[in-house]
């Protein structure tokens, strides 16, 4: 009979608070390619571990992650290597420089820290909401890619479970400063009122919904939405009485806007140096506020160094979001204590998963004893034989084959192991001693 194999999960990935802005660019994945990266991961630690893994990964601006699963023998070092390896390869990177900014977290590590990125405590902005639509859309998506199997499914059925339980039972995003809100805060130390300047945003998306609806209550003079759909611009922009334009009308417009907030999914950057020093020119100087919450970035970063551009990137925003924590700190606890009971509920479910293989065999094999000494009871029966001396005999043939196999062990295993035998079998039998 053979003995199960225990499930092995490894959370490997890089953050802001492991990776620059600069290497995390370069390792995110675009959204349209996930599920491709999904099916590639899975073929790459098949034929690097040895084992059928189970794949999730998570792109978005602040983290990179790979989830995985496996009943493999792989050690988690040589494992957390192998999807180095794999992110490495992917993006064609030297593997030396991306290692040394990835963690690997292992086992009920791995399922803490997927329970606390969906609950918003791994994030720049503590209990900022969006990484949880962001988790959802990623399952979605390496589900469709054939990337999901018993174990990953339900860790993450049981993560989104316990950020919902997390945001509604606790005051973990009461106090938030979201990005889009610290943008407004930042172009308010840039210009006196937003009032008297014109906004741009550039971009349809979910980050750029939230930075419209903070900097629209600002009231500011003109509000424009730029993307390469004019209709989804549109639709944006009506939300807030403004207008849209096509993105290619970029370099003719850019200069009549004070504030510019982009984040996109393009893989490249959209606004280069060249373009924004014409527009500072045409604008004789007025300073321009930009914010790039887009990775990779929109924003090529040496438009940075012009004198009269204030640029601010995901990561300059993280001082500004973080204020006000020490408010917080109540309410991290009581979000952590929850998190750690329900990883321990799951990791108790996993260990119970683990004996299912084993228990089916043992059905299968009690089976094929009882069908044995049944069909050898049928038989004495068309000859003939006594009816109870039938099932005297069926009933001692079945206890003889059943209690075979741990008589066995028991007499052929020596010293701390027949002992630790001996200590188990009234467990398994019920008896009493």
């Amino acid at each position: 009979m053979t003995c199960p194999t225990e499930m092995q999960f490894l959370a490997v990935g890089l953050n802001h608070t492991t990776a620059p802005l600069s290497l995390r660019e370069k390792v995110a994945f675009p959204a349209d390619q996930l599920g491709q990266a999904v099916a590639s991961a899975r073929a790459w630690l098949g034929g690097h571990t040895a084992a059928d893994e189970e794949t999730a990964i998570l792109s978005t601006c602040n983290r990179t992650e790979l989830y995985a699963a496996s009943h493999g023998a792989a050690g988690v070092e040589a494992a957390s290597d192998a999807v180095a390896h794999f992110l490495a390869e992917y993006h064609r990177l030297p593997f030396g420089e991306l290692r040394p900014h990835l963690y690997a977290l292992p086992q009920d590590s791995a399922v803490r820290h997927a329970f606390r990125v969906a609950s918003g405590l791994d994030s720049m902005v503590l209990g900022e909401p969006q990484i949880l639509g962001q988790m959802k859309d990623a399952v979605r998506q390496a589900e469709a890619a054939g990337g999901l199997g018993t174990y990953l499914h339900q860790m993450f059925q049981r993560t989104f479970a316990v950020a919902k339980e997390v945001r509604s039972t606790t005051a973990i995003g009461a106090h938030s400063v979201s990005m889009a809100a610290a943008a407004v805060r930042l172009s308010q130390r840039i210009f006196d009122s937003i009032a008297e300047q014109h906004v741009l945003f550039i971009g349809a998306g979910e980050m750029i919904e939230l930075c419209a609806t903070h900097f629209a209550a600002q009231n500011p003079k003109s509000l424009t939405v730029a993307n390469r759909t004019l209709e989804r611009g549109e639709q944006l922009a009506h939300r807030f009485s403004g207008r849209a334009i096509r993105l290619a009308d970029l370099p003719d417009q850019l200069a009549k806007f004070d504030v510019v907030v982009s984040s996109t999914a393009s893989s490249l950057p959209i606004i280069g140096l060249g373009l924004v020093e014409r527009a500072i020119k045409a604008r004789r100087h007025k300073p321009m506020f930009m914010v790039d919450l887009a990775v990779p970035r929109d924003i090529e970063a040496e438009v940075g160094r012009l004198d009269d551009v204030f640029l601010y990137t995901v990561d300059d925003l993280a001082s500004v979001v973080q204020t006000g924590m020490e408010n917080r700190q109540a309410a991290i606890a009581q979000a952590e204590a929850i998190i750690e009971t329900r990883v321990q509920s799951f990791m108790h479910w996993v260990d119970s998963r683990a004996v299912v293989p084993l228990i089916q065999e043992l059905h299968e094999t009690s089976e094929a004893m009882r069908l044995a000494e049944l069909e050898r009871a049928k038989k004495l029966l068309a000859k003939g034989e006594n009816i109870d001396a039938v099932l005297e005999a069926l009933s001692k043939g079945l206890t003889a084959k059943f209690l075979h196999g741990p008589q066995q062990a028991l007499h052929d295993a020596q010293g701390d192991e027949r002992a630790r035998l001996a200590a188990l079998l009234p467990h398994l039998f019920r008896t009493k001693r």
